[in-house]
């Protein structure tokens, strides 16, 4: 094992995994050394070139299908992960499923509400619970939650108060998976290779966004995937309750 693979022999599990962050999070698991297993939904063809391009670094990858956005779907699909790679347990937890939405609050019907919060709070926590048991068995496990830089503001409506409410609970749970299991986040903020899907909500937002951004640019993909595999590595070790926004210092308050 070289020392750029300090996952070598870890079991991963990434929600979401066949496209976009999602795929490019496992991708740098993988190149870490881990095996990984990815959710999927519909995009059959892209989890499967996904697998591919994971097995070139060795070791062992599966996709699971189902909806990572139930407790009894997220349960299924931890179940799934874990018979696709040998039956052993995982070690590496990466809540990245999360759908979006805009819609204000005034106009926000409750299915709606459900589903976002379910999606990006109620799986993340199943999921959680779902694995403690076998990581604090093994003396050693690792949970990064994937929340956004809409936790910083106030008129991205429900998904704002989901994102939000991911922190909070990614630093209860540090507090209470401890001392075997660290429990990080990253809150990314607009990923330049999905500025086209924040437009369809809103034209300008992009363009406000680099210009009121300390860096004057935004975030790649590969750049929230490398701090997303090293908080499972030796450097963050002593680093457990903590979210890193990933977005050149846009969030940070100003007047």
């Amino acid at each position: 094992m070289t020392d750029g693979e300090f996952l070598r022999g870890k079991a991963a599990f990434v929600t979401a995994g066949s496209r976009n962050l999602g795929a490019t999070i496992a991708l740098a698991l993988a190149e870490r050394g881990a095996d990984v297993a990815l959710s999927y939904h519909e995009s059959a063809t892209d989890a499967a070139a996904l697998v591919d391009r994971l097995s070139s670094f060795g070791g062992s990858h599966a996709a699971v299908k189902g909806d990572a956005g139930t407790p009894a779907g997220i349960r299924a699909l931890l179940s799934e992960a874990r018979r696709a790679l040998g039956d052993r347990p995982l070690q590496v937890l990466v809540n990245n499923y999360g759908p979006f939405s805009m819609t204000p609050f005034a106009e926000l019907p409750d299915d709606e509400f459900d589903r976002i919060w379910n999606a990006n709070v109620t799986s993340a926590w199943v999921a959680a619970h779902d694995v403690r048991d076998e990581m604090r068995q093994a003396s050693w496990g690792r949970i990064v939650n994937v929340s956004a830089g809409a936790a910083y503001l106030r008129n991205h409506s429900i998904y704002t108060l989901a994102k939000a409410s991911l922190i909070t609970l990614t630093e209860s749970l540090a507090i209470e998976f401890g001392p075997e299991i660290t429990v990080n986040a990253v809150a990314p903020g607009q990923i330049v290779e999905s500025a086209d899907d924040i437009a369809q909500y809103d034209p300008g937002f992009v363009e406000r966004a680099i210009a009121h951004t300390p860096t004057g640019r935004l975030v790649t993909r590969s750049e929230v995937a490398r701090i997303v595999a090293n908080l499972c590595g030796p450097l963050f070790a002593s680093v457990t309750g903590v979210t890193i926004p990933i977005d050149g210092g846009w969030h940070l308050p100003r007047f």
